[in-house]
Order: C-alpha cells, then sequence, then structure tokens
C-alpha cells in the first residue's frame, strides 16, 4: 500500500506505516517521551483526511515507539514560547481540538496501542480512538491541574462519556496516575494483555477483516446514540442503504451460505474487465 502523505514539520516525529490495510501511526520524540508538540497535533487532520479517502486503509493504529512509552503528553517546553499570551494559548489550544477532533471524527476504526505511561495528551489522544489495548505496566492520566489549565470541553465529555463522571472527576480533580488494572476497570480501556504486540496486530486483523460499511456505519451510529440521538434521520437511513445495496452485503450472505470466510476486500475491488 502506497502512502503519499506531507506530515510538514511533523515529519519524523510521527511515522506512518501500512500493511494489509492497516496503517500504524508511531508517535517518536524519544529525547522527550514522544511528548506530542504542537506540529503533531496540526499534522493529524490532514493526516487522517488522507488515510480516510484511501480506499486501501481499513485500520489505524496509533503507538508509542516499541519499548514505549505511548506518549508523555504536550511538549511543556513549548509552553513558554507558544502559549505565552491568551491569544497564543487560544490557538495553541484550537491546534489540540482540531487534531483530537480528526481523529474522533475519521470514519473507520481506530486503535491505540498503549506501552508504558499516556499522561495528559497522551490519554487524550487515546480516548480520541474507539479502542484501546495496554500492556499490565500501562500509566494513564490527564493533568491540567497540575499546570493550571483547564481541560477542553470536548475531551472532558469525551473522557465522562468513556468512564462516566465519578471517574472522570477523579481522574482530572486529582491528576493522579491510574494503572493498568484500574483503567481497564473502569472503562478507560477495553484490554489489558501481556503480548501486546501480538494482540494489537490480532485486533487490527480482524476489524481489517470485517465488512468497512459496517464497521464505518456502526461506528456513526454509535457516535449519534452518544450524542444523545435516538431518532433515525437521512444520515441513517443512508448507512442502511449503503449496505443493503453493497458488494460487501452481497459476499457476506454469498460466504455465510457457502460456510466460508468474507473477502469484503476482494468484493470492494472492481473487476478489471475481461
Amino acid at each position: 500500500m502506497d502512502l503519499d502523505l506531507d506530515l510538514g514539520d511533523a515529519a519524523g516525529s510521527l511515522l506512518v506505516t501500512a500493511r494489509d490495510g492497516v496503517v500504524t501511526v508511531v508517535l517518536s520524540r524519544p529525547e522527550r517521551h514522544n511528548a506530542i508538540n504542537l506540529a503533531m497535533w496540526l499534522a493529524l487532520p490532514p493526516l487522517m483526511a488522507a488515510l480516510e479517502a484511501h480506499p486501501d486503509v481499513d485500520v489505524v493504529v496509533f503507538r508509542g515507539p516499541p519499548g514505549g512509552p505511548f506518549s508523555a503528553g504536550a511538549d511543556i517546553s513549548e509552553f513558554t514560547t507558544l502559549r505565552r499570551d491568551p491569544a497564543d494559548a487560544a490557538r495553541y489550544g484550537q491546534a489540540v481540538a482540531d487534531g483530537e477532533g480528526a481523529v474522533t471524527a475519521y470514519a473507520g476504526p481506530t486503535v491505540a496501542m498503549v506501552e508504558g505511561f499516556a499522561i495528559g495528551g497522551g490519554t487524550q489522544l487515546a480516548l480520541a480512538c474507539d479502542l484501546r489495548v495496554c500492556e499490565p505496566g500501562a500509566r494513564f492520566g490527564i493533568t491540567p491541574a497540575k499546570l493550571g489549565i483547564v481541560y477542553g470541553l470536548a475531551s472532558t465529555a469525551r473522557l465522562v462519556d468513556v468512564v462516566g463522571r465519578a471517574w472522570a472527576s477523579w481522574i482530572l480533580l486529582t491528576g493522579d496516575l491510574l494503572d493498568a488494572e484500574t483503567a481497564v476497570r473502569i472503562g478507560l480501556v477495553n484490554e489489558v494483555t501481556t503480548d501486546l504486540e501480538a494482540r494489537t496486530a490480532q485486533l487490527a486483523a480482524t476489524l481489517a477483516s470485517r465488512a468497512r460499511v459496517s464497521l464505518r456505519g456502526g461506528k456513526a451510529l454509535i457516535g449519534k446514540v452518544a450524542d444523545g440521538v435516538r431518532s433515525e434521520d437521512d444520515e441513517v437511513h443512508e448507512h442502511y442503504r449503503a449496505s443493503l445495496h453493497g458488494p460487501e452485503y452481497a459476499e457476506g450472505v454469498e460466504a455465510f451460505l457457502a460456510k466460508r470466510p468474507p473477502d469484503f476486500r476482494a468484493a470492494r475491488t472492481p473487476r478489471a474487465a475481461e
């Protein structure tokens, strides 16, 4: 799979690879424990748009480099220059919100693979993903209370949606770190595994093997329900129509009747004229 991406100033800090429909985005700033700087936040909207438009991308995985950590959070060293006054701080905050929002709004499934700690913006990015898996030594925390910052409303809403009001209050008001056992118990992560590399690869492969129309439609409807929508609208009906009249539906039914695994990727690929 060929990806032609322009990451701008984030080139070298975001390493993007692709294989078998799975794109992996590595946060790579080891000298800063993979802290997410402004250039990386700014690169996320065009990156996610390019991946969504690519016909061969099924799943996007975010991770730190082998051995971790996932991310130490925002690059605080930038704050004295790029957040030096209220106007700069507002622009910086908007860039973070746009980057996080681009991951959340991505039409396909996203997975955060958390090795080591995910602090502040690290947990924020992980929460923007649909699924989160981690190893037993992982640690999570959102620490604006230690910096005199008020966490963004959209990010706070996402945290409350995932872990509930009581645990969101604990996480934001104390700023304390949570271990992996607590994180999975409160729903902050979906799974803790001792073989994180293999399990993430297996999960990504499973997602890539499913019907894209089902994944994207299901994700869209989950988002609507989370936003309080309970009535079907034109967008919902369009997802229904796309599934019932698409090649993946025909392949799914045919494979089920033939008692074989479906090949949705082949079903989506136009056949060359014979």
